[in-house]
């Protein structure tokens, strides 16, 4: 993990952004991302967790305006960009997908994929400035030449994830949103990416946006730690005061489910099991978000909707009662 600067390079404010489904006579929105107010220091890993259908690929996805806020703003490096042209933007911000076998067009080279970018934005001087510009980006990632006249499908997952971490590379971005990018890899491949995502900070410089369900991957990498249930951010901080003093009931859950190496310990600790289901982001509970399965919740959870709090230096937590759990 990198030292932090002092300047946010990301800033979202109020940012929403709903999804109308249903048919002509019965349209409803799907609160999908929901008021979240959200900064990323330039230089440092924010990692955004939650369980899946939170919303936390959304609002990646949304800052980046790969889809378009439905309300809200973002800044990037302190100007905002909520309506403006993005071509000059798309090369300092990019993504990393999820997906390595669905993300990578199987029609193109390795060559093709990676070199896109660079056509696009016209980086290369030259045919022969262009194809070095893309051995070396395949180099970085730990390929090399011969993969660039290769397919994807010729490759295994955790090869495709670097073909895909290539191509965001490519333009030499300042800023990148990693939307889970080992989850669908082995256990094994797991660390190495991780651990290749960290090189690759310390060498360009890069601010990332680490988007996962696993807590202990988010906890490893992260300077800071948001969590997200239901379309709100209901816990911040530093990643070791998430992970060791996590205030709010869904956090402690999250927590609970870290592995743990010792047995005797994992033996010992008491496993958080929360009941019912996630509800609707159609139609998403009054007041808490999260208080139809809060053991702790009262009326007033039920009643009024929390905003987020400082509870300690930099600790911010969306709780009526955070001292219960």
């Amino acid at each position: 993990m990198t030292n932090l600067a002092a300047a946010n390079l990301i800033e979202a404010r109020e940012l929403r952004q709903y999804f109308t489904v249903g048919g002509f006579l019965n349209k409803k929105r799907v609160k999908a991302v929901d008021g979240v107010n959200l900064s990323v220091a330039a230089g440092e890993t924010f990692g955004l967790v939650g369980e899946s259908g939170c919303g936390k690929t959304t609002l990646g996805r949304t800052i980046l305006r790969l889809y378009e806020p439905t309300g809200g703003s973002i800044s990037y490096n302190g100007k905002d960009i909520t309506k403006a042209p993005m071509l000059p933007y798309r090369r300092k911000m990019q993504i990393v997908f999820q997906d390595p076998y669905a993300s990578l067009d199987p029609r193109m080279t390795v060559g093709e994929i990676v070199g896109e970018a660079i056509d696009i934005h016209k980086l290369a001087s030259g045919k022969k400035d262009r194809t070095d510009r893309i051995i070396f980006i395949l180099e970085k990632v730990g390929l090399n030449s011969e993969h660039a006249n290769r397919y994807p499908h010729e490759f295994s997952g955790g090869q495709r994830q670097r073909i895909g971490i290539a191509r965001a590379l490519a333009v030499d971005p300042e800023f990148v949103v990693c939307d889970e990018p080992v989850s669908a890899l082995d256990v094994s491949i797991q660390a190495q990416v991780v651990n290749m995502f960290e090189q690759l900070q310390r060498e360009n410089g890069l601010t990332y946006l680490f988007i996962s369900h696993d807590l202990s991957i988010v906890k490893h990498i992260s300077n800071r730690i948001g969590v997200m249930y239901l379309g709100k951010i209901v816990e911040t901080g530093e990643s070791g005061e998430i992970t060791l003093h996590g205030a709010h009931p869904y956090t402690r859950s999250l927590i609970s489910a870290i592995p743990i190496a010792d047995p005797h310990k994992a033996r010992k600790r008491e496993r958080i099991i929360l009941e019912g289901d996630v509800p609707s982001p159609l139609n998403p509970p009054s007041g808490c978000r999260f208080h139809p399965r809060c053991p702790y919740a009262a009326a007033r959870c039920a009643e009024e909707e929390p905003s987020l709090n400082e509870t300690g230096k930099g600790h911010f937590v969306a709780c009526h009662y955070p001292e219960c759990s």
